[in-house]
């Protein structure tokens, strides 16, 4: 299991920021640490597993690419995924009905020139990397039993 405690069932919701551009990374990082921190307190309790914010670096993969041969993506360090994992969606909806929650969320989409949407997923499969040793023991089952 790659994210600790996160059920088989949960949730995975995603919101995508793209900054106005009087806005910069700080102003992000600082507005969303402060919502993020109210979720932990008030919500580890009643649905909240955990979650992660990151910004797009511009490095485009064209190895993973189909659409085009992009050097750099035109929303470098302006875009930021919020990802966030719940036992449930209802879980989810309740804690953004929360007194305490909406006034920071408020402050967070001032930032946002897209406005929101915020998509929830359901997680199909999670997994970490082998360790070297069983990375080498899985080329090894490979090699035999595959055909």
């Amino acid at each position: 299991m790659l994210i600790n405690g996160f059920p088989s069932d949960g949730v995975v919701t995603v919101n995508r920021v793209v900054l106005k551009p009087e806005f910069g990374v700080d102003d992000l990082e600082e507005r969303v640490a402060v919502l993020c921190e109210n979720v932990k307190t008030y919500h580890s309790d009643t649905g909240f597993v955990g979650g992660f914010v990151c910004l797009n670096s511009g490095m485009v993969s064209n190895e993973g690419s189909t659409v085009g041969q992009a050097v750099v993506s035109p929303l470098q360090g302006r875009e930021a995924l919020i990802v966030t994992f719940w036992r449930s969606f209802e879980e989810h909806e309740q804690s953004h009905r929360s007194n305490t929650f909406q006034p920071l969320f408020r402050q967070v989409l001032e930032l946002c020139e897209n406005g929101n949407e915020e998509i929830a997923y359901s997680m199909l499969w999670q997994g970490k990397g082998y360790s070297p040793e069983e990375a080498e023991a899985a080329r090894r089952a490979k090699a035999t039993h595959a055909s």
